[in-house]
C-alpha cells in the first residue's frame, strides 16, 4: 500500500512541476475579497498571470497592492475592460451582479471565469447567452469543489470506470455561516442559499448523473439565519430523478452550529455498480473500495497542504482556484472543449431554480419548463 501511495504523490508532483510556456493569458479580477485569492494563486499555474484587480473599496486595493505592487488596480470595472493585456476577466462579485458583469465583459472582447454561483435571475441567464451567442466568448463556472485534490481523483477514478455505472450520488455542503453574513451582508437580502452554498453539491450532481428531468424539494429557515435577519430557507433536502431515471440527493444546511471533526463541509458518495468512493473537503481524503472489497483511503494533506492552501490556518481555494485558471487557460490556448462551460452552467442554474420553486411549494417542479425559460 506505502508504494502504491508513494506513486500517487510522485504523479502529482510532475504535475504540479512548473511548465515554462510563451503562452500567458493575463487575468483581471473584480471582487477583491475572495479574488485576492486568485490572484495570490497564479503563481502556481503555467498558462496564467495576474494583470489587474477591481474593487469598489479602496481598502481591498490597498491590502493586496502590498502583496502584489506590480498589478494594475482601479475602482472602474470599465477601465479594466478596456486594458488590452487582460484576456481573462474573473468575476467575484456579490451573486446578484454577476449577469451584469458576465455581459459587460463579454461585449468588451473579454473571455470570463464567474465564480459560483453563476446566476441568481432566469433573466439574466437568457441575457447572458444571448450575449455569449452574438460575441462568441467563452465562459468557464468556477466550481471550485471540481477541481479539489480528493474529488478530482474521485473523478479520475469514475471516467476510468472504476465504480461501473452509478446508481446513487450523494452530495452535501454544510457551513456555519454567520461569519458570512458579517462579511458580506448582500448575502442576507440579495441572494439565495439555493443559488450560494448548494450551488456545490448541485453542480456534483448534474456533473454525475446528466441532465436533470425533476426535482422535489424541503427547505427551512434555521436559528441562525432567522436571527441574521433571513427571509428564505437555509436548510435543505433535495431529491433528483435525472433524465435516464437514475436519483440523487443533495443537502444543505447554513445554519448550523458546527459539524463534529468526523463529517465535511464538502462531501460526496458515488455508488456504482462495481465499487464505491467518498470524497471530502476541507480534508482531503478520498476513500474507495477495491474490486476484493479492500477500501483504500488517500489521505495526500500533508504533502499539498501549501499549493491548496497556502499553509494558512484558514487558507482555502487558492490551489482549486489556480487549478481552474490553467485549465480554462489551456482550453483557450488549444481549443479544447471544457468544463462546466456556460451552457452546462446555465443548466445548473436552471436545476437550482427549480429547486428553489419546490422548496416553496413543496411540489415536484420539472426542470424543461426552466430550462425554456433561460433560452436553452
Amino acid at each position: 500500500m506505502k508504494e502504491f501511495l508513494d506513486q500517487k504523490l510522485e504523479e502529482l508532483r510532475r504535475k504540479r512541476a512548473p511548465r515554462e510556456t510563451g503562452k500567458k493569458k493575463g487575468i483581471g479580477v473584480i471582487g477583491l475579497h475572495e479574488g485576492r485569492t486568485l490572484l495570490m494563486a497564479l503563481g502556481r499555474t503555467a498558462l496564467c498571470r495576474g494583470a489587474a484587480g477591481c474593487d469598489l473599496e479602496q481598502k481591498k486595493i490597498d491590502a493586496l497592492k502590498k502583496d502584489l505592487p506590480d498589478l494594475f488596480y482601479t475602482n472602474s470595472y470599465r477601465e479594466m475592460l478596456q486594458r488590452p493585456d487582460v484576456d481573462i476577466i474573473a468575476i467575484y462579485t456579490p451573486d446578484s451582479l454577476h449577469g451584469q458583469h458576465i455581459a459587460e465583459a463579454f461585449e468588451a472582447g473579454k473571455d470570463v471565469i464567474c465564480t459560483k454561483p453563476l446566476f441568481n435571475f432566469v433573466a439574466d441567464a437568457r441575457k447572458v447567452l444571448e450575449t455569449a451567442r452574438r460575441t462568441g466568448r467563452k465562459l468557464l463556472v468556477g466550481q471550485s469543489t471540481r477541481f479539489f485534490e480528493s474529488f478530482a481523483r474521485q473523478r479520475k477514478a469514475y471516467e476510468q470506470g472504476d465504480l461501473g455505472e452509478l446508481e446513487l450520488v450523494d452530495a452535501h455542503y454544510i457551513h456555519r455561516m454567520d461569519w458570512f453574513y458579517e462579511k458580506s451582508p448582500w448575502a442576507i437580502t440579495e441572494t439565495d442559499w439555493i443559488f450560494l452554498g448548494m450551488s456545490h453539491p448541485m453542480d456534483l450532481l448534474r456533473w454525475y448523473l446528466g441532465p436533470i428531468r425533476e426535482v422535489h424539494a424541503y427547505g427551512y429557515a434555521s436559528a441562525l439565519g432567522k436571527r441574521y435577519g433571513l427571509k428564505r430557507a437555509d436548510v435543505f433536502v433535495v431529491n433528483l430523478r435525472a433524465e435516464d431515471g437514475r436519483i440523487g440527493r443533495a443537502m444543505g444546511h447554513y445554519g448550523l452550529k458546527e459539524l463534529p471533526s468526523a463529517r465535511n463541509a464538502i462531501e460526496l458518495f458515488l455508488c456504482g455498480t462495481h465499487n464505491s468512493s467518498f470524497a471530502q473537503y476541507h480534508d482531503m481524503r478520498y476513500r474507495y473500495t477495491l474490486d476484493d472489497g479492500t477500501e483504500v483511503c488517500e489521505d495526500p494533506l500533508y504533502e499539498l497542504r501549501h499549493y491548496y492552501f497556502n499553509s494558512e490556518i484558514h487558507g482555502m481555494h487558492y490551489g482549486e482556484f489556480a487549478s481552474y485558471a490553467d485549465y480554462f487557460a489551456d482550453a483557450l490556448i488549444h481549443g479544447k472543449p471544457y468544463s462546466p462551460n456556460l451552457e452546462e452552467g446555465v443548466e445548473t442554474f436552471c436545476v437550482m431554480e427549480a429547486v428553489r420553486r419546490s422548496a416553496e411549494s413543496g411540489k415536484p417542479i420539472a426542470v424543461r419548463p426552466v430550462l425554456e425559460e433561460a433560452g436553452l
